[in-house]
């Protein structure tokens, strides 16, 4: 039986081996960020702290590949009016990810580690040795640092976290693709991130990947090309209970408050907590 998958998610963008003396030599202004990368841990893998946890410390429990690899900003874009493309040349060749991981992004001369889904592909990583990450405007520091400090040839650092598929694998139960349906809402179409690119998937796999648009504050006219793909409001019961079954699994992407909320309506629903996965990006 073909396996269905359904993508659930909002406009807050959506991992190596070697020495680090080799990576990070002691000369180098991000040699630092070895042992800031590393003073999370503790012995058992639990932090305690009365203050509200960081990314490194709400993903402490996540695998994640060992070596922190130095990156150079190469381009900055615009995608939207609070989110920035950033484009990152990788100096290690032997840098690699799978689709759907994120990376810890250590700046220098911040001590908070942000946590970044990769919105680019390993093909363009092969080709180009470069990866992008799609980082929305807050005030949480490494985030305000992409859209108020960071220029071309910045430098920072970056681990490749979770491989939700290898941890799949490894469990035996891989699963192959059989149809993709993704409800991706937003405040308005202007931030419907990528809306060209995913429109473009549509049309070369019909049938296979489907994608409904839902935007909650729109104030002007719609394009042609979107119109039959929008719907206002946001993502209901309604939208999501007629995709439940036993060979379907959930993928939920956006700010804690909506990944709780959609958890919540998945139960409701009847959707099993084994078929629902979430990144802890945030």
């Amino acid at each position: 039986m073909a396996h269905a998958t359904i993508y659930v998610g909002c406009t807050v963008p959506q991992l190596l081996r070697g020495a680090q003396s080799r990576i990070f030599p002691s000369h180098s202004p991000l040699g630092v960020l070895r042992h800031s990368a590393f003073c999370y841990c503790t012995g058992n893998g639990t932090i305690k702290s009365k203050r509200k946890m960081d990314h490194l410390e709400r993903t402490a429990n996540n695998f994640r590949q060992e070596v922190i690899t130095q990156a150079k900003v190469c381009g900055i874009m615009n995608e939207s009016e609070t989110v920035k493309r950033l484009r990152l040349a990788i100096a290690n060749k032997d840098f690699t990810f799978k689709a759907g991981q994120w990376v810890d992004f250590f700046i220098p001369g911040v001590s908070i580690v942000g946590g970044f889904s990769i919105c680019s592909s390993p093909g363009l990583l092969e080709r180009e040795g470069v990866l992008e990450l799609a980082v929305k405007h807050t005030v949480h520091p490494p985030a305000h640092w992409i859209h108020t400090e960071c220029t071309l040839d910045s430098e920072v650092a970056l681990r490749v976290g979770a491989d939700l598929h290898g941890y799949q694998e490894g469990k035996g139960n891989r699963h192959k693709l059989g149809t993709a349906k993704l409800y991706y809402s937003a405040k308005n179409t202007s931030e419907l991130l990528f809306k060209k690119n995913i429109l473009g998937l549509m049309k070369a796999f019909p049938g296979k990947i489907t994608c409904c648009f839902h935007v909650t504050q729109q104030r002007s006219q719609i394009c042609k090309e979107l119109q039959p793909h929008i719907t206002e409001g946001r993502i209901s019961e309604k939208d999501l209970e007629k995709h439940v079954s036993n060979d379907t699994s959930w993928y939920i992407c956006g700010p804690p408050p909506m990944i709780e909320s959609i958890s919540k309506l998945l139960t409701n629903i009847g959707v099993p907590r084994n078929r629902v996965f979430f990144e802890k990006w945030w």
